[in-house]
């Protein structure tokens, strides 16, 4: 599992699944602002990590995975000997700081394990964690000056501001408790910890670097050195150790206390069995990892597969201590009674493949998932389900209100049951006025352009959204609430200029927005993509779609320039998170508003164009090398839509039973499902030549549509794709 050259965002390190705990490598430490403006430097750090570096500046507790804004990074540890320095120092003069060079191969990055080998000191360091706890193993070489620093300045996407405040209490010669109080992404979020030495603690000391004019009277004190509490705006703590060989440290997190820290901590690891902690984490990624046994044409495909397998299952994060509390969205603590509770929902993103995903092979947590945005609901003042949210706070990130697309998705699929409560917290989200243009789209039945920015965009996903909702509201005999957002869903149609082809902004007036260009994103109505891709988002009515855009032969020809036209470099050199690797001709895979765009084609009757883009883009977005990701993985979607398609069909529409089918990249794979069924997926005549499908058997029968249900993968059986070089 490794960390990406310039996209994915992605990080090695220790972490079980779904883990509270992301012990990881930083590379550098880059600011989130350089003269008073925003740095772009700090984008590339959004998980800490970057490949081509060439120094470490230690290991943190939390992190996200692939996405394209960025928090946490929090409880920076570093071991060192010798002089203590607590300025991390710079990448181009290593020595200046606590920082060390580092080489990839002495680096190992396995599931639940890292190790790498500190150049500047000569340390080995290894890492291990459990859902709460990260665990550090530092090899020393000889030496009288073994020392631990303890960054609590450090952050991802950091800037001078971001830290509130930083408390820690030394209880005794092997025990540091406290907490750490940031203002970022999550603009309230607070860490709790406790950490344990190995080895007793000979000498400690820190330096506080914020200035106050007011001390009180713990002037009187020297609180620099042995002075058992810190507290500050900025603290950077060193420990000093006697030792000839190794110390271990184990630091357990919470959301609640130090004593829901401590907690953890007794229950998770009471010993200091590095081996045993790191075995055990390795069992638990082979079961998750196990619920899919492919099999594939090359150890390529196969090592990216299960890479991807991976990144599906860090997140969302389980965000709850061991006997059940956690910090809710009102900042009071609460239990989860009946559910574990998560956190980190990259809705915008994670909506269209991943939760799909957790429907089919993770049923058990995502109905966590659901009731983990239930409780944001009644903890929220909006009265709103998460849009962004993390770590006790929502950040409102991205468009839309997509919690209703995971929950009808799940409710349409039987892995939650037909709830009023869920459909209620559903309309309410989708009724506040004042969330992001809602008022205009309940008045226009638009979005206008003149009243609310990247107007197409949030038109068609809150249209999309507005299906969903009816959904739930058939399914519960709700007819006047089907009724309603039936219509909402149709708004789409509101904002199609059919003399150009394309979705257009237009204003409150009714005028359709001048000077409009089809290939940019910048103030032309979208959000992280154009019209060219936008214009195909109608994920509940594709066939309406269709027929919007001219029939089926216009519609599959309007496909094809999509994958085959040239981009300009000009439309994407002001956008960051996009780059040539994660586009086709005008085809951008590297965001996720085109994702379902390659399975458009079965709607034209054009099966094989699916067939062979799909195959496509499996071999040229994805590979298992360090640059492995087109972009962004953004909290799992860009992994799970290469798991769907490689497994040979995708959820187009999450809400659907329905799941499109594409050009599986297996030569079989085995689906363990959670109520002891197994979907069995076979291919015939299997070679990177034969990616058109010739014929589909469905448990012995022909099948003559290009769909499958999810009621038919759950009950268990066959799908055997019979593959062939010849169109069909």
């Amino acid at each position: 599992m490794v960390g990406t050259k310039n996209m994915g965002h992605t990080f090695p390190g220790a972490v079980v699944p779904f883990g509270m705990v992301q012990l990881s490598p930083e590379t550098d430490t880059v600011a989130y602002e350089l003269n008073g403006s925003y740095n772009p430097e700090a984008y590339k750090y959004c998980s800490g990590y970057q490949y081509d570096d060439k120094t470490i500046v230690g290991f943190s507790h939390t992190h996200f995975s692939g996405t394209g804004h960025s928090d946490l990074g929090d409880l920076l540890i570093m071991p060192t000997t010798g002089v203590i320095k607590l300025n991390p120092g710079t990448a181009a003069n290593p020595e200046s700081g606590y920082r060390s060079r580092f080489s990839h191969d002495t680096e190992i990055a396995e599931p639940d394990y890292y190790s790498v080998f500190l150049e500047d000191y000569g340390i080995k360091a290894e890492l291990s964690a459990t859902t709460r706890l990260g665990f550090h193993k530092y090899t020393f070489p000889e030496t009288d000056t073994a020392n631990i620093i303890f960054d609590l300045m450090a952050g991802i996407y950091n800037y001078d501001e971001k830290n509130v405040w930083t408390f820690v209490r030394v209880e005794n010669d092997t025990l540091v408790t406290g907490y750490r109080q940031t203002a970022g992404w999550a603009r309230t979020k607070t860490v709790y910890f406790a950490m344990v030495f190995s080895e007793p603690i000979i000498d400690y000391g820190h330096e506080k670097y914020d200035s106050s004019i007011y001390r009180g009277f713990w002037r009187k004190f020297d609180e620099t050195k042995n002075f058992p509490e810190m507290a500050g705006r900025k603290i950077k703590a060193y420990f000093r150790f006697n030792t000839n060989n190794e110390i271990k440290v184990k630091v357990a997190l919470s959301s609640t206390s130090t004593e829901g820290a401590l907690k953890n901590l007794i229950a998770e690891i009471p010993h200091w069995d590095f081996e045993q902690v790191k075995n055990h984490g390795q069992q638990l990624w082979n079961k998750e990892l196990s619920l899919i046994n492919a099999e594939f044409q090359n150890e390529t495909q196969r090592s990216t597969f299960y890479t991807a397998l991976y990144h599906t299952f860090l997140s969302p994060h389980i965000y709850m201590d061991v006997g059940g509390l956690y910090k809710g969205l009102d900042q009071n603590i609460h239990r989860a009674d009946n559910f574990t509770n998560y956190t980190v929902f990259s809705l915008w993103d994670t909506y269209r493949a991943l939760h799909p995903l957790f429907n089919i092979v993770q049923p058990s947590r995502n109905k966590d998932m659901i009731e983990s945005m239930m409780a944001h609901f009644n903890q929220s003042v909006h009265k709103m389900l998460p849009v962004w949210s993390h770590y006790a706070n929502e950040n409102w990130c991205m468009i839309g209100y997509h919690s209703v697309s995971v929950i009808a998705d799940a409710m349409v699929k039987g892995v939650i049951d037909k709830k009023k409560e869920y459909l209620q917290a559903s309309i309410q989200t989708a009724n506040n006025d004042y969330y992001d243009g809602i008022s205009f789209y309940k008045e226009f039945d638009f979005v206008p352009e003149d009243k609310n920015s990247s107007s197409v965009s949030k038109t068609l996903e809150y249209a999309y959204d507005d299906w969903c909702i009816a959904q739930m509201a058939n399914m519960l005999g709700d007819e006047n609430t089907e009724a309603e957002f039936l219509r909402r869903s149709e708004y789409y149609r509101n904002l199609f200029d059919s003399d150009i082809g394309f979705m257009r902004p237009k204003f409150s007036s009714g005028e359709w927005k001048k000077d409009f260009n089809t290939l940019s994103t910048h103030g032309q109505g979208f959000i992280e993509g154009n019209a060219w891709n936008y214009s195909l988002y109608v994920p509940h009515n594709p066939d309406a779609l269709v027929e919007l855009m001219g029939g089926k032969e216009k519609f599959s020809t309007h496909l094809d320039s999509l994958f085959t036209m040239q981009l300009d470099d000009k439309y994407i050199n002001a956008t960051e998170d996009i780059t040539r690797d994660g586009i086709i001709g005008n085809y951008v895979h590297g965001n996720e508003p085109g994702h379902h765009i390659a399975y458009l084609y079965n709607y034209a009757d054009h099966e094989w164009k699916t067939q062979e883009r799909v195959r496509m883009i499996l071999e040229s977005m994805y590979s298992n090398s360090e640059d492995g990701l087109c972009g962004n993985d953004d909290a799992g979607q860009m992994s799970a839509w290469y798991i769907f398609s490689s497994l040979g069909f995708y959820p187009l529409s999450p809400g659907s039973e329905k799941y499109d089918l594409g050009s599986p990249l297996i030569v079989s794979a085995s689906l363990n499902l959670e109520n002891g069924n197994i979907f069995e997926i076979k291919t015939k005549n299997q070679s990177p030549e034969n990616v058109f499908v010739d014929k589909i058997k469905l448990n012995g029968q022909i099948l003559n549509r290009n769909y499958i249900l999810h009621s038919e993968i759950v009950k268990g059986g066959s799908l055997v794709f019979f593959m062939s070089d010849k169109k069909n």
